[in-house]
Parts: structure tokens; sequence; C-alpha cells
């Protein structure tokens, strides 16, 4: 069970980096106070960091220890190549599927400024190349489905 230490200081972390940046947007920002204001954001992030990273040390080597007695789940080869090839096709997939878009969707937006009749002819080659993406990800649910 978590303590309430445990639970209020990262929110009070947020709100030590949060705070100062509402505090700076707030009475307004320009070119003589900018470099100050970013400076001191970035000091006040990174001493919250720093901190949190010293007193979460040694509660991290406990829980990875804690883990490491609790936890003793064995897979295949196969079963790891099978996530690879289900990891492989979602990601590639994406990767098409962007590429697609990034060049269909300039096109399209195009052909619609000339003439507006062409919305539903433009914008099936969008969706044809956000589809690419849907179908990885479904066959990466069938790879996984049939380990």
């Amino acid at each position: 069970m978590l303590s309430m230490f445990e639970v209020l200081a990262p929110l009070f972390a947020v709100a030590l980096v949060i705070g100062p940046l509402w505090y700076f947007v707030s009475k307004g920002v320009n070119a003589k106070n900018c470099k100050s204001r970013l400076l001191a954001q970035i000091s006040i992030f990174s001493g919250v960091f720093l901190i949190a990273f010293i007193l979460q040390f040694n509660g991290l080597t406990t829980f990875a220890q804690e883990a490491e007695t609790t936890i003793s789940i064995v897979g295949t080869n196969a079963q790891g190549i099978g996530f690879f090839a289900a990891a492989l096709s979602t990601g590639l997939s994406a990767l098409g599927a962007g590429i697609a878009v990034a060049a269909a969707a300039p096109a399209a937006i195009g052909a619609i400024s000339e003439n507006s009749d062409n919305f539903g002819k433009a914008i099936i080659f969008v969706a044809l190349g956000e589809g690419v993406a849907i179908y990885g990800l479904l066959i990466s649910i069938l790879i996984i489905n049939n380990l």
C-alpha cells in the first residue's frame, strides 16, 4: 500500500514545475524577460527532477529486487519471434501509412482548394493510406492471439 508521502510527492513535484510556469505566463512574456524566465523554469525543472531521482533511488532498487524474486515468467523462442513479428507488422504499417498520408494529404488539399466538388474523390486516397495502419494492427492482433 502506498504511503501518503508516496501519493502526494509526485503531485507536489508537478505543482513545483507547473506553478512557476503559470506565473510566468500570466505576467506576460516579452523579449526582455523571456530568457530569464526560461532559465528559471529550466532550473526549477532540473531541481525537481534531481530531488525526485535522489529520493526515489533507494525505493526503485528495493522495488526491483522484490520484482526479481516474485516474477519468473519464461517464454520460448517462438513466442519471442512472434512478438517481434507483431511489433514489426504494426510499426512498419504505421510508417507506411504515415508516408502515404504525407504524400496524399497535400494533393487532396490542393484538389479541394481548386474545386470543392473533389472532396469525395480526394479523401479516398487519404483514407486508403490510413487503412494500411489498421491492417497492420489487425495482423499483429492475429499474431498475438495465436501465441
